[in-house]
């Protein structure tokens, strides 16, 4: 559903990017676009093509808007909720707290890793030069 949605969202992009270009400027910032007395003489001159083209960028505008909505209400559905609280383990074992303010039986993470790297010495390496 969301990849359709998606489709859509980018098609509706490209048309609304596609019609804001088609749009006459009226300041005349670049002096490009004749006046409504220029030729070519298309079968939409003058006010006509300007009503249409406003009226499709309005509807573009507000399907944009309804699928960027969609699209969040839909990406806020699939992420599940998660918490700090839910996350701790409930089970007591050797080294799992009972309670979320207790302290675990067993040895800490230090203790672990350095267990884990056996006869190697605890304190920082520095390279010796040979």
């Amino acid at each position: 559903m969301q990849t359709v949605l998606i489709i859509v969202h980018l098609i509706i992009v490209l048309a609304l990017v596609g019609v804001v270009l088609l749009q006459r400027s009226e300041g005349g910032g670049l002096g490009m676009g004749g006046g409504s007395s220029g030729g070519g003489g298309g079968f939409m001159t003058g006010r006509g093509q300007a009503n249409a083209l406003t009226r499709t960028t309005a509807v573009l505008a507000a399907l944009f808007f309804a699928t960027s909505l969609a699209l969040a209400i839909l990406a806020g559905y699939s992420r599940a909720p998660t918490s700090v609280i839910d996350t701790l383990p409930l089970s007591s074992g050797p080294n799992q707290p009972s309670a979320p303010g207790e302290a675990p039986a067993g040895p800490g993470v230090l203790e672990q890793l350095q267990q884990l790297q056996g006869d190697q010495p605890a304190g920082p390496q520095v390279p010796q030069s040979r």
